[in-house]
């Protein structure tokens, strides 16, 4: 049987027409697709930009709530500001009842604002040689370590270019792989420690170092010590009681034990009667049954002994200056966190640092 011409061409007519319907389907598929990721950058940058100015508006909270607290006479846990239950003022203030978590802002977006003292660590750029020597004492560097590590840092944080006995300025470290200088000012970030001769990764991260951060470091096994070359088992990391930032002086309200041993004159027996004074008749910091130092002279009838107080009183204090603040800023399922440093005079807070992760 003969196929007729024009049937043929009615065939390849249906066959044409079949694959332009699938390629234009799949076109327009490509196009919605398309258009749905534009909508979606569109939207992220749209949020992006809200993000932005919802932590800033979560820095203004915190510099709102941190300059109310400058009417009480100290610093706590206890207090509104560090996520307690408010304390002595407070109760009758403007702060009570606020909440710094999942606070509203606009129509669909909130924050939560975290706020740390920097006062509960201790400066390291206006450290003096015989807090860092009891800063590596107390976390377990080795003796024969301690007097290279404090000069280094002296060395990195100080202005000149003269090396200390144990120290090193920027002709060690241009000799390094690759070669870099000595900051010779104060630091910006704790994390510049890493770069400072004779401090290990196991040293700035302490109890908390993985396995990725002492890669090319020996471990040991914890009770049998440690053998010649191999890093010790330290108590704590030089990040968790270092900062950049504060009045250099240690607020004995919110300092942690770590940070109250390494105060000069403050043994184990004086920290553990220190935290036992604040924390009050419940045992924790941060409930309302706290019963804070409201100045270092009560230090005396906590129980530390007296004629250690004229040294401690040197180094301490009982009212914070510097905080940290943390901000999350949410609109629906997107969130962007950021990180502030607020410095309060009185009753004017400043806002002297400002960033996003």
């Amino acid at each position: 049987m003969k196929i007729s011409i024009a049937k043929q061409h009615q065939g390849m007519a249906v066959i044409i027409a079949m694959v332009a319907v699938t390629v234009l389907t799949i076109m327009a598929g490509l196009f919605a697709y398309s258009m749905k990721v534009e909508t979606h950058l569109a939207a992220n940058a749209n949020n992006d930009e809200q993000l932005l100015w919802m932590g800033r508006a979560g820095v203004e909270l915190a510099r709102y709530v941190v300059a109310l607290e400058n009417k009480q006479q100290y610093d706590s846990l206890n207090q509104i500001w560090a996520g307690g239950p408010g304390a002595g003022s407070e109760t009758n203030s403007a702060l009570m009842g606020l909440s710094l978590t999942d606070y509203p802002v606009g129509d669909k977006g909130t924050v939560s604002v975290k706020i740390i003292d920097l006062e509960r660590k201790v400066n390291v750029n206006g450290a003096q040689p015989v807090l860092l020597q009891q800063v590596l004492t107390t976390m377990g560097v080795d003796a024969g370590d301690i007097t290279a590590v404090s000069d280094g840092i002296l060395d990195w944080v100080d202005a000149d270019d003269s090396t200390r006995p144990a120290g090193a300025e920027s002709d060690y470290y241009q000799g390094q792989n690759p070669p870099y200088y000595a900051k010779n000012a104060p630091m910006d970030d704790i994390s510049e420690l890493m770069y400072i001769k004779g401090i290990t990764p196991a040293m700035y991260y302490g109890a908390s170092i993985t396995n990725t951060q002492v890669m090319g470091f020996q471990r040991h096994q914890l009770g049998f010590g440690h053998a010649p070359g191999e890093e010790p088992n330290y108590a704590f990391g030089l990040k968790d009681v270092f900062t950049p930032f504060s009045s250099g002086k240690i607020n004995i309200n919110t300092a942690d034990a770590n940070v109250l041993q390494l105060i000069p004159g403050v043994d184990q027996a004086a920290a553990d009667a220190i935290l036992k004074w604040r924390a009050g008749p419940d045992g924790q910091d941060g409930t309302e049954d706290d019963t804070p130092f409201q100045n270092p002279g009560q230090l005396a009838a906590a129980g530390v002994n007296p004629q250690a107080l004229g040294q401690i009183g040197t180094f301490v204090t009982t009212k914070s200056t510097t905080f940290e603040v943390h901000v999350t800023a949410r609109i629906t399922d997107y969130t962007r966190e950021f990180v502030a440093i607020i410095y309060r005079n009185g009753a004017s807070v400043q806002t002297v640092g400002f960033y996003w992760k």
